[in-house]
């Protein structure tokens, strides 16, 4: 099931035709547990993560560079953590984890990716740079991007106009129009969307944590979240509740020009039936 986006990536070009683009594929919100068996909501968050990576290799495998934009271990366990590391390194494929709310940094800078340390980092990607920045604030569920982050990322974007840059972070800049939810976007949004907007070589900004699906525009460019491995939040929602809509990723096809092309792509079911929820997690 694909949504959101204008064309389904197939990786194909002819002799003297450009190189086709840089190809990203967006994992979110996983929320896996140390126990093979641990459940959110009843669902079985391995199986569910399981269900979408083998969704993204049946469609133009392998990417350029899987990105994981947090929530990735939801009981903060290093037996997680490693757990993850090794799933990945089996998909063989360059891999980059940001922290999310629910997870702990230490851990994932330690058994998982030792870049999740940073509050700011850049890994480029043939002419892309794929800023990655840590939006968490410890023992908070809310996000925030603290001043010398922003003040990198302006510097970053100055001394290389012709690097271009997609951003991703764990929470949103924006509301998505929930109440709940938006209670724990970043606090500072604003600011790093008018640090977006003073830098053409600023194409677009992704995030996670809402678990749905949402793009919006700031004149030229875009911000979009994604949908988590494993369960969904209804959209536009006063409280918490869940969406019927199953589990996905996003791809992202990078252009020289700055063009980005990019979709949800979602499994056609739950391992297991989706149960409602009384009131959150």
């Amino acid at each position: 099931m694909t949504e959101i986006g204008t064309q389904t990536p197939d990786g194909s070009h002819s002799a003297g035709t450009a190189p086709r683009p840089v190809r990203i594929f967006q994992f979110s919100d996983l929320h896996l547990y140390a126990d093979p068996d641990g459940r959110l909501l009843g669902q079985n968050t391995r199986q569910t993560f399981e269900s979408v990576v083998r969704l993204a290799q049946s469609h133009a495998w392998p990417p350029d560079a899987l990105v994981l934009t947090g929530d990735l271990i939801h009981d903060q366990q290093a037996e997680g953590y490693h757990y993850l590391r090794c799933r990945l390194e089996q998909l063989g494929v360059p891999f980059f984890c940001l922290p999310g709310n629910h997870d702990r940094v230490d851990l994932l800078a330690g058994y998982t990716d030792s870049g999740a340390i940073s509050g700011f980092r850049v890994e480029p990607i043939g002419i892309w740079d794929l800023a990655l920045l840590d939006s968490t604030i410890p023992f908070n569920e809310g996000g925030h991007l603290e001043t010398m982050v922003l003040a990198d990322l302006d510097q970053y974007a100055l001394v290389h106009p012709r690097r271009n840059l997609l951003i991703f972070l764990h929470h949103h800049p924006e509301p998505v129009g929930s109440r709940w939810i938006d209670s724990m976007q970043v606090d500072n949004g604003s600011d790093l969307m008018s640090l977006v907007a003073a830098h053409p070589n600023i194409f677009g900004v992704v995030c996670g944590h809402v678990h749905q699906a949402h793009e919006a525009h700031l004149g030229e460019r875009n911000w979009m979240s994604t949908p988590s491995t494993c369960i969904q939040f209804l959209p536009y929602s006063e409280s918490f509740a869940l969406d019927q809509l199953t589990p996905g990723y996003r791809w992202f096809e990078l252009y020289p020009d700055g063009r980005i092309k990019t979709a949800v792509r979602r499994t056609h079911t739950y391992p297991d039936p989706l149960l409602p929820s009384v009131g959150g997690y």
